[in-house]
């Protein structure tokens, strides 16, 4: 294997959805360039970091029988039982919830948690809160989606947080999903959560 075969392999990818950001960052780095080597290199290395935030990494997905995978990469900031978003139609009881919060330096690409057909796809606007806290799973713009699988329904959203501002969706209603699959994007710092039937058993905490 020759040296150059050697560092593509080892570079981490970037997703599709990012080359239109990473190529204004680039475009913005030489024009201020042109007016100062140091906003030059300042623009470089935002344009490092983009790259960076849109990287599309390779995972393994656990395979075992009955597990559920966290959609996102981040850090739990909540574990229990909370009313899941009206639009998606799961009840008005409480389900079982486990949110993960992603800051810039995580990986904004999500993965279906767990294997079914999506039902429903839905929409919500709303506000641009910090998706730390709890109430931005009430009050922030969000994207739903209900999976069927055999151990129930899961909702799955994505919620738009203080400097996110667009959600994006790889899939639509009626398809098959299998867990690990991507199935969206948000940019630019945000949160998901997972409501799940309450026979499910969390394996994290905060």
């Amino acid at each position: 294997m020759s040296i150059i075969d050697s560092v593509r392999k080892s570079l981490v990818p970037i997703h599709p959805e990012g080359y239109v950001f990473v190529a204004g960052f680039a475009l913005a780095a030489f024009l201020l360039d042109y007016l100062s080597p140091t906003l030059g290199w300042i623009g470089f290395i935002a344009t490092a970091w983009c790259a960076y935030f849109f990287r599309d990494p390779q995972r393994i997905t656990p395979l075992r029988e009955g597990l559920i995978v966290s959609p996102a990469d981040g850090v739990v900031s909540a574990v229990g039982f909370f009313l899941p978003p009206a639009e998606l139609g799961l009840g008005a009881e409480p389900m079982q919830r486990i949110s993960v919060f992603m800051s810039v330096f995580d990986v904004h690409v999500n993965r279906a948690p767990i294997t079914g057909r999506i039902s429903k796809i839905a929409y919500k606007p709303g506000l641009f809160l910090n998706a730390d806290l709890d109430k931005a799973s009430e009050d922030n713009e969000r994207s739903g989606m209900v999976i069927d699988a055999p151990y129930g329904r899961f909702g799955v959203v994505q919620i738009a947080g203080l400097v996110a501002r667009r959600i994006v969706g790889f899939v639509k209603e009626g398809e098959q999903i299998g867990v690990g699959d991507r199935f969206g994007l948000i940019r630019f710092g945000s949160r998901v959560d997972v409501y799940m039937p309450s026979s499910a058993r969390p394996m994290v905490a905060v």
